[in-house]
C-alpha cells in the first residue's frame, strides 16, 4: 500500500505537466487575444501600439518559449501578472476571492452529503414503494431542470416577486456599518438562493448513486444472513450496510474537492458573487491569461490531490486495500 502511495504520488508532476501545456496550448488557440480585447474599444490604439502592448505582455514570442517563461515563474510560485487594466499578481487577485467561493461551496457541499446519502438510504430502504417512487420524481426533475434556469426562476421569484430574499452580491448597500449579527444575517440572506440551487443541482445524482450502491449491498449475502440470525434491521442497515456502501460514495467526495473553486462559475455570475467562479469567467472574457492560467492550475492542483486522497479514504475504509489484496 506504501509503495503504491509513493508512485501516486510521484507520478502527480507529470500529470500536472501535461495539463498545464494542454491547458496552456488550448487557451491561446481560442479566438482573440488580450491586446485585441484591450484595445477594440479604442480607435486611437494604432498597429503600433498593439505592437509595443504585445511585447510588453510576452505574446510575440514563439507559443514554447511563452510557455517555457511562465512554467519557469510557476516554479516559483509566480504567476504572474494579470493583463487587466490594474496589471496586478495574479496571485493577489485569487488570494482576495478564494474565501468567498471555497465557503460557499464548502456550505453546499455539507447539505448535499448530508441530504442526498439519508434520501438514498431511505430510496433503497423502502425500495418499489410510494415513497422510492416519489423520491425517484424528485430525481428526476432534479436531473431535467437546468440549473442556471432555475436560479433566474428563483431569483424573479423570491427576489423580485415575492421580494424576500436577495438577488445579486453577498452584502447589503451600507451592511459595514451594521452590528456584527445583522451583518451575518444578512450575509446569510444572501447565500440562500446561491447555496440552495447548488445543493439542488447535484442532490439527485449524489442521491440516486447512494440508492444504487446501498441496493447492492443489501442483496448480499452476509445481509441476509444477519437479518436470519434476528439482527435488528437499524443494525443491519446503519453498520453493517452502510460502510460498505459509502466506498463508492468516499470517491465523490475526493471529485467534489475541485469543484469547491471550480464548480460556481455559474452561480457567482447569476449572483454577482465575487467569487473565483465571477473571475474567472471575467478573465476568460477578457483572455486574461496569466489569470486564466492561474485558477486553471489550482484547480488542476485540488483534482489531483482530490483522486489521490479518494484513494486514501478508500483504503482506511476497506481493509483489503490496506492489505494489498484488493
Amino acid at each position: 500500500m506504501a509503495n503504491y502511495l509513493i508512485k501516486r504520488i510521484l507520478m502527480l508532476v507529470p500529470l500536472l505537466l501535461g495539463i498545464t501545456l494542454i491547458t496552456f496550448t488550448v487557451i491561446h488557440l481560442a479566438p482573440g487575444e488580450p491586446v485585441e480585447m484591450a484595445t477594440a474599444m479604442s480607435p486611437k490604439a494604432s498597429a503600433a501600439t498593439r505592437a509595443r502592448l504585445r511585447e510588453f505582455y510576452g505574446l510575440d514570442k514563439p507559443l514554447h518559449v511563452q510557455y517555457g517563461m511562465w512554467l519557469s515563474n510557476l516554479s516559483r510560485l509566480d504567476f504572474g501578472r494579470s493583463f487587466a487594466p490594474d496589471n496586478r499578481p495574479v496571485l493577489d487577485k485569487i488570494k482576495e476571492r478564494i474565501p468567498i467561493t471555497i465557503s460557499l461551496n464548502v456550505i453546499a457541499l455539507i447539505l448535499e452529503f448530508g441530504l442526498a446519502l439519508p434520501i438514498g438510504i431511505m430510496a433503497a430502504v423502502h425500495r418499489d414503494t410510494l415513497l422510492d417512487r416519489a423520491i425517484s420524481v424528485f430525481v428526476f426533475v432534479g436531473f431535467a431542470v437546468p440549473t442556471f434556469w432555475l436560479a433566474l426562476l428563483c431569483m424573479y421569484l423570491f427576489g423580485v416577486k415575492l421580494g424576500w430574499l436577495p438577488i445579486s452580491g453577498i452584502h447589503s448597500l451600507g451592511s459595514d456599518q451594521w452590528s456584527f449579527f445583522w451583518r451575518s444575517a444578512d450575509l446569510a440572506r444572501h447565500l440562500v438562493l446561491p447555496v440552495s440551487i447548488a445543493t439542488f443541482g447535484s442532490l439527485a445524482g449524489l442521491s440516486r448513486y447512494m440508492r444504487s450502491t446501498m441496493i447492492e449491498v443489501l442483496s448480499q449475502d452476509y445481509i441476509t444472513t444477519a437479518r436470519a440470525k434476528g439482527v435488528r434491521e437499524r443494525v443491519v442497515i446503519y453498520r453493517h450496510a452502510l460502510k460498505n456502501a459509502l466506498l463508492p460514495v468516499i470517491t465523490l467526495l475526493g471529485f467534489s474537492l475541485p469543484a469547491l473553486i471550480g464548480g460556481s462559475v455559474i452561480f457567482e455570475t447569476i449572483f454577482s458573487i465575487p467569487g473565483m467562479g465571477q473571475l474567472f469567467y471575467q478573465g476568460v472574457m477578457a483572455r486574461d491569461y496569466p489569470l486564466v492560467m492561474g485558477i486553471l492550475v489550482i484547480g488542476a492542483c485540488l483534482t489531483l490531490i482530490g483522486n489521490l486522497l479518494a484513494d486514501l479514504c478508500y483504503a482506511l475504509a476497506d481493509p483489503r486495500i490496506r492489505h494489498g489484496r484488493g
